[in-house]
């Protein structure tokens, strides 16, 4: 019991200290949260993404992928040009205080809209790929019959910030009820897009 119970904090800690970071997975669903906007699907759908890339990784598909660095390539490019577009269209947004980006009192975008580029946002990111498949995929992998466990910790930590990330930013409401918060909100957002994009298009 006790060598299970290290397994799955050992887990909830390896896989919170990677999905603690600035990235386009985390800007995304901050954004949603401070609009209250589809924050409830979005959420699941990225932490149930998580939680099934982890299985994968610690069944063992990992070693798999990497035998085909054609497909991890592919990924990062089409990762990368949707991650420019994204960037520029924050960027746009930014630079036009006109459009209605206020957190409350207005309608928000469309869930459908909000679902899909979360999947996007999501399955298209290269760097999804590396911390759960392959990174966490091989950690476990040291733990032996308690793999699944360690697993197990680092799915129950993604949930816990998606949901902490999510539910949690409508507490900026009142300050970014004001126009000049938002840009500088979508300026970080299309930095931290354009910068990642560009990574993944030049690394692939």
């Amino acid at each position: 019991m006790n060598q299970a119970l290290t397994a799955a904090v050992a887990g909830f800690g390896t896989g919170l200290s990677l999905i603690v970071a600035i990235g386009a997975q985390n800007a995304f669903v901050l954004r949603q949260g401070v609009r209250r906007d589809a924050v409830l699907a979005v959420v699941g759908i990225c932490a149930l993404s998580d939680a099934l890339l982890i299985a994968l990784g610690v069944g063992g598909v990992g070693a798999v992928v990497v035998a085909w660095p054609g497909a991890v390539r592919a990924v990062g490019i089409i990762g990368g040009v949707f991650l420019l577009c994204y960037g520029a269209l924050a960027a746009r947004r930014a630079l036009r205080p006109g459009t209605g980006l206020r957190a409350e009192g207005e309608a928000a975008g469309s869930r459908r809209r909000a679902v899909l580029t979360c999947l996007a946002m999501t399955w298209l990111n290269p760097h999804v790929y590396l911390d759960t498949v392959f990174l966490v995929g091989s950690l476990a992998a040291d733990r032996g019959p308690l793999r699944w466990t360690f697993g197990l910790g680092a799915a129950l930590a993604s949930l816990c910030w998606f949901a902490a990330l999510g539910f949690g930013a409508r507490l900026l409401g009142r300050f970014l009820a004001r126009p000049a918060a938002w840009r500088v909100l979508d300026g970080l957002v299309a930095v931290t897009m354009l910068a990642l994009g560009a990574l993944f298009v030049a690394g692939s």
